[in-house]
């Protein structure tokens, strides 16, 4: 591992060397997303759905065949049930919007958790104000996990939906999402899944994990930045209003009224992004030819080194599991008497690239008894020197400000 086999093919670390270690706020892109995006502009720019010319075919099909590599890469039955977005916001905001908005009432729940990304609590927070249905949070133990108790608590005949991400953005853990979602759907609720973390990281299949709805970003899985991915079960799509209208998303319109387009491209108003799906789809062959065993066998081998670094220094504390198989590549720690912000300053000045904040889960930070934390996250084009390195320097912060090492 010393040596990446895949590094050479991004071109930001021959341009812009450095030990990157913020993939779970993004990830970097191999050459083939890039050269799918230029091929698109460069071979069959056209607004796709519109034209009948050769150029807008062209464009049209690369878009429904991105559409077909997104559903096949979580296992949905039909690209029907694919619709793209900007990201994992925006695909969490539509179902809030278009489902929620419309088969919620006052008396019912909505269940999330106290460790959910902002993306995935504040569109649940809205639709609770604006139904009047309560809002419940599940909360885990110190590692991340929650006791049948809770859950079985929580879910019951009142609810009406439950929103949970897969994996943790802050402690890396795999929430166990098939053991929920069966709770939920006997009482007939509704199951949303924040797959920004999962998607990239491990085989997801949507029949598997119960979810009803699932949401991931392109720019996470090494695809471009402003195209997302909405899954949801058709028979709820068929019933829901569209997020948002105009061009494109209609079947006809008069002056009295319309008659909205079949799934899926109800809910695609307007122009898309078909170069961000024309590269989020070579995106998923890539990791596809590389495999997800490849992909965790470089993160738990790696992870386990960070903690095995970071374990010299008695002023570190790694916040969820002690066991680095269960971070999923996701590190984060605070230094005694050190701010997390000059933590990532100072490992930036040698070139080692890391975040630092509340990483859009301030109610999480609140729960762990933190402010903040520093977070190293890993993927498939780190190695053993980028993790030396970032191990040194951090076991280094505290003698650098003065401190007693």
């Amino acid at each position: 591992m010393t040596d990446n086999k895949y590094r050479a093919d991004f071109p930001i670390f021959e341009k812009h060397p450095c030990v990157y270690l913020d993939s779970a706020a993004t990830a970097q892109r191999p050459k083939c997303v890039i050269e799918a995006e230029k091929e698109f502009y460069e071979t069959m720019n056209a607004n796709p759905l519109r034209g009948l010319y050769d150029l807008s075919v062209k464009a049209t099909d690369a878009y429904e065949r991105s559409r077909e590599e997104a559903a096949s890469f979580i296992g949905a039955s039909s690209p029907d049930e694919i619709i793209f977005t900007r990201n994992t916001s925006e695909s969490l905001n539509l179902v809030a919007y278009s489902y929620a908005m419309d088969f919620l009432k006052p008396g019912d729940e909505i269940v999330t958790t106290v460790m959910e990304h902002h993306s995935n609590m504040l569109p649940w927070q809205m639709a609770a104000e604006k139904t009047g249905a309560k809002l419940l949070y599940l909360e885990p133990d110190e590692e991340g996990s929650f006791s049948d108790d809770e859950i079985m608590t929580k879910i019951n005949d009142r609810t009406g939906l439950v929103a949970i991400g897969h994996v943790s953005n802050v402690l890396g853990c795999v929430n166990p999402v098939r053991k929920i979602a069966d709770r939920a759907h006997r009482f007939g609720a509704v199951v949303v899944v924040d797959g920004a973390q999962s998607a990239p990281h491990m085989k997801v299949d949507i029949n598997e994990l119960g979810a009803d709805f699932f949401a991931f970003s392109g720019h996470k899985l090494m695809g471009p930045m402003g195209i997302g991915v909405l899954y949801g079960r058709r028979e709820l799509l068929e019933k829901m209003p569209p997020f948002l209208t105009g061009g494109e998303m209609i079947e006809n319109v008069t002056l009295k009224g319309v008659t909205y387009a079949q799934i899926p491209h109800k809910f695609e108003a307007g122009t898309v992004n078909a170069a961000g799906a024309y590269g989020l789809a070579a995106a998923i062959r890539y990791i596809k030819d590389i495999g997800f065993d490849e992909i965790r066998r470089t993160e738990d081998e790696l992870c386990e080194r960070i903690f095995e670094g970071l374990s010299k220094s008695p002023h570190i504390h790694i916040q969820g599991s002690k066991d680095p198989q269960k971070h999923n590549g996701i590190v984060s720690f605070t230094i005694d008497d050190v701010h997390p912000h000059d933590i990532a300053s100072i490992l930036d000045a040698d070139g080692v690239n890391i975040r630092a904040g509340h990483h859009c889960a301030q109610p999480l930070m609140d729960f762990l008894g933190v402010q903040s934390t520093a977070r190293a996250s890993i993927y498939l084009y780190n190695d053993e020197q980028d993790v030396a390195a970032f191990v040194e320097k951090t076991l280094n912060v505290r003698r650098w400000l003065g401190l007693e090492s």
